[in-house]
This record gives structure tokens, sequence and C-alpha cells, in this order.
């Protein structure tokens, strides 16, 4: 028993997105929320540094947990600028005067 081209189709279809990190699935949500799903899974799948600031926002969204203390700080230590000695000194020079 052979199978039929639109099963091997699909199963060839399943396989490329398996191979890239996909998967294929169903949710069930509002008829006015499909556009927004849409786009969100769209946007999930690009896989960039957007992608990763929309999901760590829709966790702690969903998980109701408070953010952690030290998220600027942490940001900071990753910033491209860390080690580059830069040269932050200014000069000082004496304030001018105010005549009232």
């Amino acid at each position: 028993m052979s199978t039929t081209p639109q099963k091997r189709a699909l199963n060839n279809y399943r396989k490329r997105l398996n191979q890239r990190g996909m998967a294929r699935f169903e949710v069930l949500g509002r008829d006015a929320d499909r556009e927004l799903i849409r786009s969100l899974a769209k946007r999930l799948a690009a896989d960039g540094p957007d992608s990763a600031r929309i999901r760590a926002t829709l966790r702690l969204t969903i998980s109701g947990e408070p953010p952690k203390k030290g998220g600027i700080l942490n940001a900071l230590r990753r910033s491209p600028l860390v080690g580059a000695d830069l040269d932050l000194n200014r000069p000082v020079a004496p304030g001018r005067r105010v005549d009232l």
C-alpha cells in the first residue's frame, strides 16, 4: 500500500519544519484575536532580538511574578561598551555669574 502524494508532501513539509526547529500546532482563541496571534507567531518564529524581548514580556505577564531586581545592571554589564576604555572625565569649568 503506497502513500498518496498529498501525504508524502505533508510529511516532507513537517520534516523541513522540524529541521528548522519549528513545529506546527493549533490553538483555540477568539476570532477577533486571529491576526494578533498570527503576527505574534511570526515575530516569535523570526527568532531575532525582538522575539527574545517578546518572550520575556509574555512570560512575566503570564506568570504574574514581579520582575527580578537588577535588570538594568545586568543590561549594562552586557553592553558592547564594557571594557572600551572610554574617557568620561569632563573638564571642570567655573560657573557663570548670574545677575538678579
